[in-house]
């Protein structure tokens, strides 16, 4: 992994003790920092770090970044702390952020920061003029579109740009929109993707991200997050449909049993590369995948990681019914408006009749998946492949 910031691809990193802001999965970039020759006060950089919690809309990741580094050039100058090593992924990254900004005065960088700012607030204020019909498009979430309409709550993932990996962030909203969904007027509840991937899985540079308690912590906060997550859709209480509109990659994949329905584009594939990065499998897989496909066929996936194309997939169990990509999502669309129309109370019942002797035992299976993924999360072999695979992608 080389050193210079130009050669590291992606990472994520929390703030800074004294930051105001977690930056999280940004890309390398060049700061060229310039502003105005006004001075702003420290009473005005506070109340810009206040209005950057306020924001309606997620700003990026690249803007991000430049508040993180003027924030830290506004109150202690120019960076003065040793480069961290290679592998410190978090703190390197940040160290080269505020590094990038050089002798920049502190009075410029505090000036720059609350420019940056108002700018981000008057952007925000434009695009929050909502238009006729927008109000079907569920606010707060930073990772996920949310609309509900026709009888259908629809969970679109939105990291197009990083194949719909599943950051921190994003597992946090899937279980609050799993929730809402779960409480409102909808019939069904739809899952799907933007972009050309339905999802790619877990966000690798998750792991990147150790707080003060260390790397015991992480592995313990990761797999009550992974339980929740996969409890939320075993707990689900409405036929939930997956709308598989691309490739599809780890948990992305091993959930799909806990669905009611998966339609699946044809080029889609389906993927559970775990022995590859020294994991185990999970979202109760081990238990559904051999009842939906057989041991065998269920082992040579999940162990083996063998990538099934949509066809095979259907042909398997796993996927209800493969549509040509050309017109997937208008006869997709199309089936599930017209289930949508039926009595809504009737199919939470029918879902209650079909699921319900199994819940019990999916939790069970939940929990030790759950448990072994955290010791397998610790181990010398997952550790050593996780950096591995992080390392090719960052010199790409």
């Amino acid at each position: 992994m080389a050193g210079a910031s130009g050669r590291l691809a992606w990472c994520r990193c929390l703030s800074a003790v004294r930051s105001p802001l977690q930056v999280i999965c940004f890309p390398a970039l060049k700061l060229h920092v310039s502003g105005a020759a006004m001075r702003a006060s420290l009473k005005d950089l506070k109340n810009a770090v206040n209005q950057v919690k306020l924001l309606k809309k997620d700003p990026g990741n690249e803007v991000k970044l430049k508040l993180y580094a003027l924030y830290k050039q506004a109150t202690e100058g120019p960076c003065n702390m040793p480069k961290p090593g290679v592998f410190d992924l978090i703190n390197k990254a940040k160290w080269e952020a505020w590094n990038a900004l050089g002798s920049l005065p502190e009075e410029t960088a505090r000036q720059n920061y609350v420019d940056l700012v108002s700018s981000l607030s008057s952007s925000s204020e434009s695009s929050s003029q909502v238009k006729p019909g927008a109000d079907k498009e569920h606010a707060g979430y930073g990772t996920l579109v949310v609309t509900s309409e026709d009888g259908i709550t629809k969970i679109m993932l939105n990291r197009p740009t990083r194949k719909n990996a599943i950051s921190t962030q994003m597992y946090q909203e899937i279980i609050l929109a799993l929730k809402a969904a779960s409480q409102d007027d909808s019939a069904i509840t739809v899952l799907t993707g933007n972009g050309d991937f339905y999802c790619s899985g877990n966000d690798l540079t998750n792991v990147t991200d150790t707080p003060l308690g260390g790397i015991e912590e992480k592995a313990k906060n990761s797999t009550n997050l992974l339980r929740d997550f996969v409890a939320s859709f075993i707990d689900f209480p409405k036929p939930l449909i997956a709308v598989v509109n691309g490739p599809a990659v780890g948990i992305a994949v091993t959930l799909l049993g806990l669905f009611d329905i998966v339609y699946a584009s044809d080029r889609a594939t389906f993927h559970t590369p775990f022995s590859h990065l020294g994991l185990s499998p999970e979202g109760c897989s081990s238990y559904t995948f051999p009842k939906i496909m057989g041991p065998t066929k269920a082992t040579e996936m999940l162990t083996f990681g063998k990538k099934l194309t949509a066809r095979e997939a259907c042909a398997q169990g796993l996927v209800t019914e493969v549509f040509p990509d050309a017109t997937f999502q208008k006869e997709v669309w199309t089936r599930l408006t017209a289930y949508a129309k039926l009595p809504s109370n009737v199919l939470r019942i029918s879902k209650q009749v079909i699921r319900s002797m199994e819940k019990e035992k999916l939790h069970s299976v939940n929990v030790e998946e759950s448990s072994i993924v955290q010791e397998r999360f610790l181990s010398e072999e997952s550790m050593n492949a996780v950096m591995n695979f992080l390392s090719k992608r960052a010199k790409l």
